[in-house]
């Protein structure tokens, strides 16, 4: 793990948890407002966020917000990080009950959150390209979870969950700014790939450039391997960094949430996190022939060594 300095008492920046999809973000996202002192915000960079709680269209998966493109995100950004809910645009995206009570819910939630003064929290994987726009536009405190590749792929292609090269090749600024050379190509070259190979890729250019935050430190960078093998200790290390209170509740529920019976998800409900923590950590060995395994590894180095050692692969 990779923590920056503890903030200052009072401390009310934005908390930003990112990383690939299916790496863990939202279980870190949970648990690190379980003290009640920040808030949960799911997603407002997916393509199919809610209106009322983030007001900019979002055109591309992963899609790379930077100071050239930033006019709508920056204005969008700021209400939902001040806990403005767009009853208005949500009214307008209602078309059943469930939609009424998630209005109801939501609208009431950022009510609450600003009367209290808490913390907002975005977990968004979709954000990690645009991390250090977070960071430097919106003071965003920024945390990184890295999950070993065969877990992340193998996740994706039981889901279906793969996202395909055209989701970047069609971000010029990403091109231009975030992706080398010979990432362009792959991905050109992977347009009619088989998943597993679009997956593999997806993942190394997403940590190729995590590992380049880690370097510049701009921010704290955790794998979920480390989490789910002592997840009191490390979740208290993280509490800690971010200047939020480790209280005996927070312990609780990691206790609760990290010794379920199961190592996998319902695929009818993948974002659920009461889950044994180790189990997850290994699962993927099961899905996977050693075949693929050996195949994720060729496609994801050299930037899997940066974070996985030879006996992670074992």
């Amino acid at each position: 793990m990779t923590l920056l300095s503890a903030p200052s008492s009072g401390h009310r920046s934005p908390i930003l948890v990112t990383g690939a999809h299916r790496a863990g973000t939202t279980w870190v996202g949970r648990t690190l407002t379980a003290s009640g002192e920040a808030v949960y915000i799911n997603e407002p960079l997916s393509r199919i966020h809610r209106p009322g709680v983030f007001g900019a269209d979002v055109p591309q998966w992963y899609f790379y917000v930077c100071e050239e493109n930033e006019a709508p995100f920056l204005e969008a950004f700021q209400q939902t990080l001040a806990f403005r809910y767009g009853w208005g645009r949500e009214l307008q995206a209602v078309r059943s009950l469930r939609d009424v009570a998630r209005m109801g819910r939501d609208g009431f939630r950022f009510l609450k959150a600003r009367v209290m003064r808490q913390r907002p929290l975005l977990k968004d994987p979709f954000a990690v390209f645009s991390l250090p726009w977070f960071v430097e536009r919106l003071n965003a405190q920024a945390v990184v979870v890295v999950r070993h590749p065969a877990a992340v792929v193998s996740s994706w292609l039981r889901l279906g969950w793969v996202v395909p090269p055209h989701a970047l090749l069609r971000q010029p600024l990403l091109l231009a700014q975030v992706l080398m050379p010979d990432e362009v190509a792959a991905l050109e070259e992977a347009r009619s790939a088989e998943p597993l190979v679009q997956a593999a890729l997806l993942w190394r250019i997403i940590y190729r450039v995590v590992a380049g935050y880690r370097a510049q430190e701009q921010a704290l960078v955790v794998r979920h391997e480390d989490l789910a093998l002592a997840p009191v200790e490390g979740f208290r290390t993280l509490y800690a960094a971010l200047g939020l209170h480790f209280r005996p509740r927070v312990q609780r529920l990691i206790e609760k949430t990290t010794a379920g019976k199961d190592g996998e998800t319902d695929p009818k409900h993948p974002h659920r996190v009461q889950l044994n923590s180790k189990a997850v950590a290994r699962v993927w060995r099961q899905r996977l022939s050693p075949e693929q395994i050996a195949r994720i590894r060729e496609l994801t180095e050299p930037v899997a060594s940066q974070f996985y050692s030879e006996a992670d692969w074992a």
